[in-house]
């Protein structure tokens, strides 16, 4: 039994995943053991604002490169991947200037559009936010095509402690929200700035790919044109399901409400931070492989699913049994609905923890459009249930628990569909 286990730890796939689930663990350990002196520190009122700063970010940071990153792990050759770099970091580079020229003319008006007068002064930070986003993602898709994940599983770990103690630290001094913003703003660029140190001295440093002659960007933008088309779409309405609960709480209910939200979101998100998001990057290079030599992608697909449910349903479970007495003890008793909120969160967040392969997946089948569509119909469902929590019951509770429960049947149905869809695209992988 246990040589057993050490031969199946020892397979590529297996050891990658350890390998970026232990950096991502010791993140996690970091900000879980401080995260209790954060909450302590700032309170929910503060976190509701981060909060809102936060979803303002999640839903520009995604397309800053019109997702151009995501296809730099496709290619057969590196020439070619090479040019997708070259590519992503032109389309940021424009984003981030037109951004910046939006804000200077359009600042007030976005204010008043979308009630941020709370956070007016902070959205300066945007444009270099998004130049600071391109960058970390083209890093991040180089170092998953090459598979440096030992660098990636370091600089996880290194990121979370100066974010975290800091936010410690300078908060014992002056515990306000602006506090929480300017270090959520510096994330991106940290890790982005903490990956080009570390891979300065490794073959897959950033630099050395970048001025090499490849395939023109003309046509690497039109060979991968599914990305601007559809993914990157779909990305954007994906960001906007993700935060559209902190904003409308916050519309609804208040920042208190947002806090309670957000900080139940952020605890849920440790397990597909841990396991998930490290199966997923190393499950992308390996299905892709997997579609290119016409072995059964359904059946990798399906194998890597079942493993994360039965992973996923001990941690989640725990959550949706004993959330309340849980958050009241580990961040105190104000606290306690956070862990309500928490118990229907974990439907949503057990749903896309397991989604993580199928999310990788569908690039390779080309089914896209089709996960366009599906993001668009699943945001509908998602804000009409917050509605009617709100306006039919007048209540967070409710509003939280219609979110969570649809969240998560979308999501299991999503997996089904591309399950079959994986199917068909086996058969004619075959016929080819």
């Amino acid at each position: 039994m246990k040589s057993q286990f050490i031969k199946f730890t020892k397979k590529p796939f297996v050891r990658n995943v350890i390998i970026l689930s232990t950096g991502t663990a010791a993140a996690q350990v970091v900000t879980m053991l401080l995260s209790p002196f954060i909450t302590r520190i700032y309170g929910p009122e503060a976190f509701g604002l981060m909060g809102t700063f936060n979803t303002i970010i999640s839903i520009i940071v995604p397309i800053v490169a019109l997702t151009y990153p995501i296809a730099i792990v496709l290619p057969k050759h590196d020439s070619e991947a090479h040019g997708i770099i070259r590519l992503s970091i032109f389309i940021t580079t424009i984003v981030a200037i037109f951004s910046g020229i939006l804000l200077l003319f359009f600042h007030q008006k976005f204010l008043e559009l979308f009630q941020l007068e709370e956070i007016a002064s902070y959205l300066y930070l945007i444009p270099i936010i998004i130049f600071s986003a391109g960058i970390l993602q083209v890093i991040e898709q180089w170092l998953i095509r090459t598979r440096q994940f030992s660098v990636s599983a370091k600089v996880t770990f290194v990121q979370a402690l100066i974010i975290n103690s800091g936010k410690v630290g300078v908060g014992l001094f002056s515990p306000v929200a602006s506090i929480l913003i300017i270090f959520s703003a510096c994330t991106q660029g940290l890790k982005a700035f903490l990956l080009l140190i570390f891979t300065r001295n490794t073959k897959a440093r950033l630099p050395s790919v970048i001025f090499r002659k490849s395939t023109s960007s003309k046509g690497l933008a039109k060979k991968y044109k599914d990305f601007p088309l559809f993914r990157a779409p779909q990305s954007i309405v994906n960001s906007i399901s993700e935060g559209i609960p902190v904003l409308m709480l916050s519309s609804f209910f208040g920042a208190a409400s947002v806090g309670f939200y957000s900080i139940g979101r952020s605890v849920l998100n440790v397990p597909t931070q841990l396991i998930g998001k490290s199966v997923g990057d190393v499950f992308y290079p390996k299905i892709s492989t997997v579609a290119n030599s016409g072995e059964s992608v359904s059946k990798m697909l399906l194998k890597a699913t079942l493993i994360l449910i039965g992973i996923g349903i001990l941690p989640f479970g725990f959550v949706i049994l004993f959330g309340p007495f849980l958050f009241s003890l580990v961040y105190g008793s104000e606290w306690l609905l956070a862990g309500e909120y928490a118990r229907w969160i974990a439907l949503w967040s057990f749903s896309s923890f397991i989604l993580q392969p199928v999310v990788r997946t569908l690039p390779v089948i080309m089914a896209q459009r089709f996960h366009l569509v599906y993001t668009i119909f699943s945001l509908l469902i998602r804000i009409s249930m917050l509605a009617i929590g709100y306006f039919w019951f007048s209540s967070d509770i409710i509003a939280i628990s219609l979110f969570g429960a649809s969240s998560g049947l979308l999501n299991l149905i999503l997996i089904i569909i591309t399950l079959i869809l994986c199917r068909r695209f086996d058969r004619l992988n075959r016929v080819r």
